[in-house]
């Protein structure tokens, strides 16, 4: 039996960024020169988004008090502050559970399930650390069994979900009875900071806040019909990069390594990397790639020689969402899976870029439910009652 994805569901926090006013929040810092300021401008404004979301208040409004004991990133008059890494996953820790449990939650209504049916959760994030931990949780915040069983991919980065829905395949085939929980939750906001340094530049004018989760099984007869069936799924480091995509903690947070060659790399790599997994299929119809920013779209839809609609689902998620880290894949599958103009059998090529430079691969077909073949008759049936 093919493992199929039964439905998904996302969750973002309440405060909304508007991309131009979290622009001139950064620009506004002091001790800024003017070349500074034009760069920021620049970069905030080439971005393609929109909006994005966050799980700190004051970025959208600097007066805004945080939570009794919890850190202040903002004071009042717009300076962004530098609270402690361990402040920070203090901070991870009172809110990541939650937004995950709604993303979880919205997935299980979605299948049709109840959560007792849940046999494995497979949880991903890179932006914060605890123990016991986001597995932990779930099974206690969305009254799973006792017995399910858990398993972690941490500080993966941005490829993170791809292979966390190999895990759950792998896990759907073991038993027939297996329903396989997969929620991602990252907390990118946690880890901005002012820099005049081009590449935290682009880390605060790309990344987010978010969670999405998946409902993973192998039975047909489990959940509601359709979803997206897991095929194929690769993985690739790429020849050159280890030091141009780098994640590691520091004192006052986790710090990004985003050089200018990542969109570069991935624009050489890229047409390699996919002939290596399709082997001498064509070219998918449908396309899910992660949006760690608009060049990276820009070179992968040249290097594939794709037209320009083939990314379309991920261009509007960056414009709507931003950079969520490993839930931004998740949210373009999604929002494939609600579009009527893919159709029952359409392939769906999903990629994903992580630290090292890995390129995460995963082929998936779509698939729409039978139509109700009584559906007519209980229609008539209802009308001439």
């Amino acid at each position: 039996m093919t493992a199929r994805i039964v439905s998904i569901g996302t969750a973002v926090p309440s405060t909304e960024l508007r991309q131009d006013a979290v622009r001139d929040l950064f620009g506004a810092q002091h001790s800024l020169d003017r070349l500074t300021q034009r760069r920021i401008r620049a970069v905030f404004d080439a971005a393609d988004i929109e909006r994005r979301h966050t799980v700190l208040a004051e970025l959208a409004e600097p007066g805004t008090a945080p939570a009794p004991g919890r850190p202040r990133f903002v004071d009042p008059s717009g300076m962004i502050l530098s609270p402690t890494t361990g402040e920070r996953n203090d901070l991870y820790i009172a809110v990541a559970p939650e937004l995950a449990a709604r993303a979880a939650r919205d997935a299980l209504a979605g299948s049709g399930l109840d959560p007792s049916t849940v046999t494995h959760v497979v949880t991903v994030s890179c932006t914060g650390l605890f123990a016991p931990g986001l597995d932990h949780r779930l099974v206690r915040d969305l009254g799973l069994a006792p017995t399910v069983e858990r398993c972690h991919l941490g500080f993966i980065g941005c490829a993170a979900a791809l292979p966390a829905l190999r895990v759950a395949a792998a896990l759907a085939g073991t038993r027939p009875d297996a329903v396989v929980l997969v929620v991602c939750v990252e907390l990118c906001s946690l880890h901005l900071r002012a820099s005049s340094d081009p590449q935290q530049i682009v880390a605060a004018s790309v990344f987010a806040d978010g969670a999405a989760a998946a409902v993973v099984t192998a039975d047909p007869a489990t959940g509601r019909p359709g979803g997206l069936e897991l095929g194929r799924s690769g993985s690739a480091l790429t020849s050159e990069g280890e030091t141009d995509m780098v994640w590691t903690i520091g004192d006052h947070g986790f710090e990004m390594v985003l050089s200018a060659e990542v969109p570069r790399i991935i624009g050489r790599e890229i047409r390699g990397a996919v002939g290596r997994f399709l082997g001498d299929d064509d070219l998918p119809e449908t396309w899910a790639v992660h949006p760690g920013g608009r060049s990276v779209l820009d070179r992968v839809e040249a290097g594939l020689d794709l037209p320009p609609e083939a990314l379309a689902a991920s261009r509007r998620v960056l414009r709507d969402y931003g950079n969520m880290s490993s839930a931004t894949i998740l949210f373009i599958l999604e929002s494939l899976l609600r579009d009527d103009g893919v159709s029952d059998g359409a392939r769906v090529a999903a990629l994903a870029f992580g630290p090292g430079l890995t390129v995460e691969s995963a082929l998936l077909t779509r698939r729409r439910p039978e139509p109700d073949a009584d559906a007519p008759a209980r229609v008539a049936l209802a009308a001439s009652a």
